[in-house]
């Protein structure tokens, strides 16, 4: 548990472990800090970016999009090796995630699955985006895997950490599936560089999500088209990653909010399991049924509790 490096530190970290580093506008001011605390950290999460080009991916996340301002990250890792600094402070990039993982990072020790989220990882985690595709077949150049194990090597490096306190955003976040490579042989790399051994590792206890059929159904109901206070349920990302994993969902609306998108999402899989509206020609409502979400969770990993 460490206070955040300063934006010089950080900078100066990054440079002396002999990265490229190209520093966006205004990236030491750039952040969410007015909406929550940044720090104390504890560790770096990674990710890929589901964009093709290092300007469009660097645009992205200096931006952010609809429903989800920039800065998405501390910095870019191009496939060149190249990274670029878009934002220093609290960034969009960790959303929230399991307290057991937090415990496990802060210890230094194996992680356990994932299988909540509602710890704020925006306040305890660098975040860095690396430019690919994340579909299993954009492929991941030797430079870039380099660039990603020196990046993580570096803040190691300042805070005294060693390579368990480097996670994939998919160990952090029930749902998440990046980045699309495996985090393990990752870390045994950054321990390497470190000189240290590698994270200590167990096995981890298989856990199949769960979902809350009504949770999920108050989620719905409350999403920003019909009444009330839209609500934040850790399971409409389990749910939402089955969505994108059959055409229906976008994945950058997989964020946790049973949205308008959502919504529609669900009609289509409500529609695929033989199910319309009321109305002659009307729509499923995208509001959850049992029958619906349980043979999306048996296809998709996932179970459906009360």
């Amino acid at each position: 548990m460490s206070d955040p490096l300063s934006a010089d530190r950080f900078l100066a970290a990054l440079r002396d472990e002999g990265l490229d580093v190209v520093e966006g506008p205004s990236w030491r001011t750039w952040n969410r800090n007015a909406k929550g605390p940044w720090g104390p950290v504890n560790g770096v999460v990674i990710h890929h970016s589901v964009t093709r080009g290092t300007d469009q991916t660097v645009q992205m996340c200096h931006d952010g999009y609809e429903g989800l301002p920039g800065p998405l990250c501390h910095g870019v890792i191009a496939k060149s090796g190249v990274v670029y600094l878009i934002g220093y402070g609290r960034t969009n990039h960790a959303g929230l995630g399991d307290p057991a993982v937090l415990d496990a990072v802060i210890a230094q020790r194996s992680l356990p699955v994932d299988t909540v989220a509602t710890v704020d990882g925006n306040r305890h985690f660098y975040g860095f985006e690396c430019e690919n595709l994340g579909d299993g077949r954009d492929p991941w150049p030797e430079a870039q895997l380099d660039a990603i194990v020196k990046v993580s090597a570096a803040l190691c490096r300042a805070h005294g950490w060693n390579a368990a306190s480097v996670i994939g955003h998919k160990e952090w976040q029930p749902g998440k599936i990046d980045p699309s490579f495996a985090m393990a042989p990752m870390r045994d790399r950054i321990a390497a560089r470190l000189g240290q051994g590698g994270p200590r590792r167990g096995t981890p206890t298989p856990a199949r999500p769960q979902v809350s059929l009504s949770k999920l159904i108050e989620a719905a109901r409350t999403n920003p088209q019909m009444a009330g206070t839209p609500v934040t349920y850790a399971g409409v990302v389990t749910v939402e990653a089955a969505l994108v994993d059959e055409g229906l969902l976008s994945k950058v609306f997989q964020d946790g909010h049973y949205g308008t998108s959502t919504v529609t999402a669900m009609s289509g899989w409500q529609e695929r399991c033989g199910y319309r509206g009321r109305a002659p020609g009307q729509a499923a409502d995208g509001i959850p049924g049992r029958d619906s979400l349980t043979k999306l969770g048996a296809k998709h990993g996932f179970d459906v509790v009360n």
